[in-house]
C-alpha cells in the first residue's frame, strides 16, 4: 500500500460503503444479508441525507477504500457536553496491519477535538474479538468494565411491558 488518504465520505461513495456494509456482516457472522439496492438507498438517506443520522471518514490508499469509520454525536455525554461516538471501525484485509486503523481513530479524535462542546470518544467492541481489543490496547486506550448493553427491535412497540 502506498499513500493514504483518510476523508470524509461523500456521495459518490455511497455504492462502496453499502458494499463494505455487507462485508462487515459477513464479517460478524451474518447468513442473510439486506438486497444491495435497499442498503444503497439507507446509506445515502443515513450519510447524506438532511439532517444526516451519522457521519463516515474513509481511509483511501491508492484510489481504492481500504477502511472506514462511521459515527455519530451522543448527548449529553460528561455533563451537558457531547460525545464522538464510533459505531463501527472496519479495515478490508488488504488495509490491515499497515497503520490504516491508527490513522482513522486519529482523524475521529481529530474531529472531536475540533467540534466546540464535544469531551470524548467512546465506542464498543465484542468481548470475543480479541484482535480489536489488541488492537485498542496498543493504542493505549483502557477497557472501561461497568456498562451492560441491550438492544431492542423497533418493529413492534408494543412489545414493551
Amino acid at each position: 500500500m502506498q499513500h493514504l488518504v483518510v476523508r470524509h465520505a461523500e456521495p459518490s461513495d455511497a455504492k462502496t460503503i453499502a458494499a463494505m456494509i455487507e462485508e462487515i456482516e459477513r464479517y460478524y457472522g451474518a447468513t442473510t444479508i439486506q438486497p444491495f439496492e435497499q442498503r444503497l438507498a439507507q446509506v445515502e438517506a443515513a450519510l447524506f441525507g438532511t439532517p444526516p443520522l451519522a457521519y463516515c471518514v474513509l481511509a483511501v490508499a491508492d484510489s481504492e477504500v481500504v477502511g472506514l469509520a462511521a459515527y455519530s454525536f451522543l448527548w449529553p455525554a460528561a455533563g451537558s457536553t457531547h460525545s464522538l461516538f464510533l459505531k463501527e471501525l472496519y479495515v478490508r484485509p488488504d488495509g490491515r496491519r499497515l497503520g490504516t486503523g491508527t490513522r482513522l481513530m486519529r482523524e475521529l479524535r481529530a474531529i472531536a477535538a475540533d467540534r466546540p462542546g464535544c469531551s470524548r470518544v467512546e465506542w464498543m467492541t465484542d468481548r470475543d474479538n480479541d484482535g480489536a481489543r489488541a488492537f485498542y490496547r496498543r493504542l493505549g486506550f483502557e477497557e472501561f468494565e461497568g456498562k451492560v448493553n441491550y438492544r431492542v427491535a423497533c418493529t413492534d412497540p408494543d412489545q414493551l411491558g
